[in-house]
């Protein structure tokens, strides 16, 4: 089974998407960002790696939010959403994998083309989100 990453970063009540790159199955969708752990690779490490390769940003992970199974192309994968934080307060975005970023509310989300994966672990994510929320 491959594992894969996603980064949940949360900013005035808004959390940040790519839209990938055209091409591919993906392309032209809005994703959380991450990607497929690699061997010998811990979550954390690959959130950190995975960040810094697609927007040169370095980040610090957070709390573990969510997962779900899915297939693609007959493998089996694992998908798990973790918060994240920036190491500094305005990064420089190079955007390497997407071509825009931008923030977004749950309820936008939830309208938005996202990728199939990202869509099953929604709404834990929506869940996580509104348990902060509501705290504060």
């Amino acid at each position: 089974m491959v594992e894969s990453v996603a980064c949940i970063l949360i900013c005035n009540s808004k959390i940040l998407l790519g839209k990938r790159l055209p091409g591919g199955d993906v392309g032209g969708l809005w994703e959380f960002p991450g990607g497929k752990v690699e061997a010998n690779e811990t979550h954390q490490q690959a959130i950190i790696r995975e960040f810094q390769e697609e927007f040169s940003v370095d980040v610090q992970v957070g709390t573990y939010i969510a997962n779900s199974s899915f297939n693609h192309k007959g493998k089996d994968f694992k998908l798990f959403a973790y918060q994240i934080f920036f190491k500094e307060e305005n990064p420089n975005w190079i955007l390497n994998e997407h071509t825009q970023i931008d923030w977004f509310t749950i309820d936008e989300i939830n309208k938005l083309n996202l990728v199939d994966s990202d869509k099953k672990i929604l709404p834990q994510i929506e869940k996580f989100f509104l348990e902060q929320h509501n705290e504060k």
